[in-house]
């Protein structure tokens, strides 16, 4: 007999109710029916509020630390949710930093159009500080394991990580036409993301600006 994986978050009540008359799949509905649809939002919505919470309590006491509990007791949810959810604790983490460096890649993607060489270089930076300063405990968990190796997700993680540090490398080689710049694009990639922690963590009194051309600053004689 073939069994179904039940989402312990659902409780079994049709809420969202019949179709409008004359309503088929094929006549608007983005996918499925509307119960459908409104069964994977809400999937959707704790999957986001499981993530939210492991990369809050896991920037502050370590993966190791924390445990799948922790993270349903945070989240508000079943523990049983996070398994039906994700898995396992690697599933949460490797999601959330998947997510998080995703989010940076459409940020600095953005940040960067049009631009080139220094120009291109100094948006980047300024991009980067202000992803940390709008999500410090990403931050945190992006210098965590970023350059960490030997991790289950690493291979997820590494593809979209060295999409990141192509931004910084695209721009340097504007500058320097035929060089090697992959090494100079991490240190400096690597560069703002410690001075970001630095002042969100150590120096909060420091205005943005002073941040910003600190690290322009190092990339001055480039």
């Amino acid at each position: 007999m073939t069994t179904t994986k039940a989402d312990p978050t659902a409780d079994g009540r049709d809420a969202v109710g019949p179709l409008e008359p004359g309503a088929t799949a094929e006549s608007g509905a983005p996918t499925g029916t509307r119960r459908e649809q409104a069964f994977a939002a809400r999937r959707a919505g704790t999957r986001q509020q499981i993530i939210d919470a492991a990369v809050s309590l896991i920037a502050d006491q370590g993966f190791t630390a924390t445990s799948v509990e922790d993270i349903a007791s945070a989240a508000g949810v079943a523990k049983g949710s996070v398994y039906y959810n994700f898995g396992s604790k690697s599933d949460v983490f490797e999601a959330a930093l998947a997510g998080g460096l995703e989010r940076l890649t459409l940020t600095l993607e953005s940040a960067r159009a049009d631009l080139h060489g220094k120009a291109a270089l100094a948006a980047l930076i300024a991009s980067l500080l202000e992803q940390i300063r709008a999500h410090p405990d990403f931050a945190k968990l992006l210098a965590a394991e970023v350059f960490r190796v030997g991790r289950e997700w690493q291979e997820t993680v590494g593809h979209i990580r060295a999409r990141v540090i192509e931004f910084y490398a695209a721009a340097l080689r504007e500058e320097r036409p035929g060089a090697d710049v992959s090494l100079l694009a991490a240190s400096v990639f690597g560069a703002t993301l410690v001075a970001g922690l630095e002042w969100l963590v150590f120096q909060p009194e420091r205005e943005f600006d002073e941040v910003l051309a600190a690290v322009l600053e190092l990339i001055a004689g480039l």
